[in-house]
């Protein structure tokens, strides 16, 4: 099955701020106790946008402005700790499509491009004027080129860093390395069918 060719996302932005948020932030463990990953989207970030009584804070993930907001905005070393799929998963099915940060922790840059997630790295100084962007105007549409290797933000242009490897998954459309193997099912079987023993 051939997956879709990433070129591009474009969304709105919000602008998560703090460095080293974690996996365990992104997604609390005892929301895990799931056979699939389905409705982990309601759970994004829920010990900070939640208080004790169940009750919504003023976490931008709670503000109506950035309700159909599908890029993440953050700050350094997003997605350290332990190394949970569940992580990206709910970033993905809470409608998230691309993470801008400093940088990302290995395993959760990895989990989230196989899942057609983009995480490109910004300078801090960059940052600082996207979120300026995000804040003061909060329906402007952010682009990530990945052709060009650029954000754009109303006139604004911002150059990013994203890896190679990952970056050529994505616009060829190979992000997914489960759709890769199934993708070879003929040359696999014949190599079963080669062996001495099955």
């Amino acid at each position: 099955m051939a997956l879709e060719k990433i070129t591009s996302v474009s969304g709105q932005g919000v602008y998560v701020p703090g460095d080293d948020i974690d996996t365990d932030r992104i997604i609390p463990a005892r929301f895990m106790k799931c056979v699939t990953f389905d409705g982990l989207g309601k759970y994004l970030f829920y010990d900070v946008r939640y208080d004790s009584d169940n009750n919504l804070t003023q976490h931008a993930l709670n503000d109506p402005r950035f309700s159909k907001a599908s890029i993440m905005l953050s700050g350094m070393n997003f997605g350290c700790g332990s190394s949970r799929e569940h992580a990206p998963q709910s970033l993905h099915r809470a409608g998230y499509r691309a993470v801008i940060a400093g940088n990302f922790a290995e395993i959760f840059f990895g989990n989230a491009i196989n899942l057609g997630i983009p995480c490109v790295a910004l300078q801090q100084s960059e940052r600082n004027s996207l979120a300026e962007i995000i804040e003061s105007t909060p329906d402007t549409e952010i682009k990530i080129d990945l052709v060009q290797r650029e954000i754009i933000a109303n006139d604004t242009r911002f150059t990013f860093e994203i890896r190679e490897g990952a970056r050529e998954s994505l616009l060829n459309g190979k992000w997914d390395p489960i759709d890769e193997l199934l993708s070879k099912a003929e040359d696999i079987q014949k190599v079963a069918s080669s062996l001495s023993y099955s």
